[in-house]
């Protein structure tokens, strides 16, 4: 996390995001970064700055309500202009497939008649759209799900629902640009990790003030273990096994992190003027260690 903001529970969560933006953006460029690209839900989706980070050559992923007049727009689409949305499996069995057990929960809706809501596909398109804010057209990715209204079992109706993202982007095609802005969802995985795990979010003291102190020192902290993925050098001969390293680095959860970087059974032998650090186990994780020392030594000298 590059900025965060403690709040009453009360504001809207899109408040001063822009602000934030700008700033983030400022922080990636001193850094060295030359491509940005902004990504966030409806709610962030404020039009009247989309302008300037266009002029600024930020690339921009945001989702976009679906207003009356948006939808009047997907609706006048012809069907020549639709093609499938092909997402990526969630998962692939690398054994045997086994058979799937009962669906218990889908009985228990069919049979007190709850509504069920049923994807039966989906499709995407695109579209130029000029926010009233904004001074120039942007594209209008839409995603149309055909979906069917159940109940007993049986089916009722169909109808379609649109999501709609507005972007700058010129490069993606308009399924890469959906597929894009889902992504953002891996952030969850990072507010989980502050949440549960560093409990970076957990407020643990009397006044906002002073729980943001907590929040920003805590994240710093965690945001040490991704620096360390970063850095790690991923050239060289074995270079996809350290790209794999630096990944599984940068998506270790907090738990693991501990167990594996920092609770390690040693025996600490002294001897004359040097301690030595003898390892008692060996756990697959420690390589990534080991190799961490070795490198950050290494810089240390240099």
């Amino acid at each position: 996390p590059l900025f965060i903001c403690n709040r009453e529970g009360g504001r809207p969560s899109e408040e001063g995001a822009a602000e934030y933006f700008n700033r983030a953006i400022e922080v990636c460029k001193r850094a060295g970064f030359r491509e940005i690209l902004a990504r966030g839900d409806t709610a962030f989706s404020q039009t009247r700055y989309l302008d300037d980070w266009d002029a600024d050559g930020v690339r921009f992923i945001f989702g976009y309500a679906g207003y009356k007049n948006v939808v009047s727009l997907a609706n006048e689409l012809d069907e020549a202009d639709w093609k499938p949305l092909a997402r990526k499996a969630k998962y692939e069995a690398k054994g045997d497939a086994r058979a799937r057990p009962a669906n218990a929960k889908q009985a228990v809706v069919e049979k007190n008649g709850y509504k069920d809501i049923v994807l039966l596909g989906e499709e995407v398109s695109e579209f130029p759209y000029q926010p009233t804010k904004c001074a120039q057209p942007y594209r209008m990715v839409v995603v149309r799900k055909e979906i069917e209204i159940c109940k007993y079992g049986e089916p009722l109706f169909r109808e379609y629902r649109y999501l709609f993202y507005i972007s700058n982007e010129t490069k993606m095609t308009a399924t890469e640009v959906v597929l894009s802005a889902n992504k953002r969802c891996a952030q969850e995985k990072l507010i989980g990790e502050l949440k549960e795990g560093v409990r970076s979010l957990r407020a643990p003291l009397d006044n906002l003030e002073s729980n943001w102190a907590w929040m920003v020192m805590s994240s710093l902290a965690w945001s040490l273990k991704a620096w360390m993925g970063l850095l790690l050098p991923t050239k060289g001969r074995w270079r996809e096994r350290h790209v794999a390293d630096r990944n599984r680095i940068i998506g270790m959860g907090f738990r693991t992190f501990v167990e594996q970087m920092i609770r390690m059974p040693v025996q600490i032998i002294t001897s004359g003027r040097k301690a030595i650090v003898r390892l008692l186990s060996w756990d697959r994780g420690w390589r990534l260690f080991l190799r961490c020392v070795d490198f950050f030594e290494g810089q240390a000298l240099c």
